[in-house]
């Protein structure tokens, strides 16, 4: 899909926005996958799944930006807070949408997104939009990705990380 250079700056605008809001930046405390965070973790699930949605010219390109930065908005640390442990994977998509609503009041399709990224392990939640599937499956690549480096690894390249979220497109060269 050839998009042209407004609605690329627009989806650009999007980006920067929540790249530096203070309360996404709350998500950096948050420790995902092998030593990666949680902040880093939707910024490259948000740019994989962009990527992917206009190489299949597939969907709703800003409510795939928004669904997928926001998808594990659940600002919680389950290692640290037991009560969390036991249903994290199945209950923070919900808390997640909840949170975006919140402090986002985000759209329908995005809350839907956000909700059924975790499929099938919430067997209930298949994701029926384009935009859905597109952010399902880039968080299941992203994850992949980030379980099979070591946390040594993760930690020696937490800043080459976060210069490659500085843009939602890379910058010519």
């Amino acid at each position: 899909m050839i998009i042209s250079e407004k609605k690329k700056q627009e989806l650009e605008n999007i980006y920067q926005s929540f790249l530096h809001d203070e309360r996404i930046l709350r998500m950096k405390d948050i420790s995902m996958h092998r030593g990666s965070n949680c902040y880093v973790h939707s910024f490259k699930v948000a740019k994989l799944a962009i990527k992917r949605a206009l190489r299949h010219k597939k969907g709703n390109l800003v409510t795939i930006l928004l669904a997928a930065i926001l998808h594990d908005y659940y600002l919680y640390d389950w290692r640290i807070d037991k009560s969390k442990r036991r249903h994290h994977m199945g209950s923070h998509p919900y808390v997640a949408a909840r949170n975006a609503e919140r402090d986002f009041g985000i759209y329908d399709s995005v809350k839907k997104a956000i909700q059924s990224h975790m499929w099938p392990v919430n067997f209930t939640d298949f994701p029926k939009s384009k935009e859905a599937r597109i952010i399902s499956n880039a968080d299941k690549t992203i994850y992949l990705k980030e379980i099979v480096c070591s946390k040594r690894y993760k930690k020696k390249r937490e800043e080459k990380y976060l210069k490659r979220i500085e843009f939602l497109f890379d910058k010519e060269k």
